[in-house]
């Protein structure tokens, strides 16, 4: 995606994440944060299918390397595939620095995807079915 194309629709992940979805283009999310700007990028239909590998493509502003968890608010992980890698160059143009990821969600619900940097932090709510 060379430019910020219009969404086709907007709907809610869950806990009041948005969903952009795009006729030509992955779906993105955008999370929560007091003190940075957070953009994921999903390679997968949502809700993503459980015990199957995501691809998920970070953008977060701040400073510093990234950490990225996720887990149920029963405190069953995400198991994180690869990743955080930092990426040298991207079409995407959300702000911040950006990085590819990998997980596989083990059982379905509402996944909360931590972000955190030296200098920024934000959240997101993630389906798994």
């Amino acid at each position: 995606m060379s430019q910020k194309p219009t969404p086709a629709a907007t709907r809610e992940a869950c806990h009041g994440t948005p969903l952009l979805t795009y006729q030509d283009g992955f779906p993105e999310v955008q999370g929560t944060s007091r003190d940075a700007e957070v953009w994921g990028l999903l390679f997968a239909p949502v809700p993503f299918k459980q015990r199957k590998e995501v691809k998920i493509v970070w953008r977060m502003t701040g400073e510093g390397p990234l950490k990225v968890t996720a887990a149920l608010p029963d405190g069953t992980p995400a198991k994180p595939t690869f990743g955080p890698e930092q990426h040298g160059g991207s079409s995407w143009r959300r702000p911040g620095e950006e990085w590819g990821t990998g997980f596989v969600f083990p059982k379905a619900g509402c996944y909360r995807v931590d972000l955190t940097r030296t200098r920024g932090s934000g959240h997101l709510w993630l389906p798994v079915r």
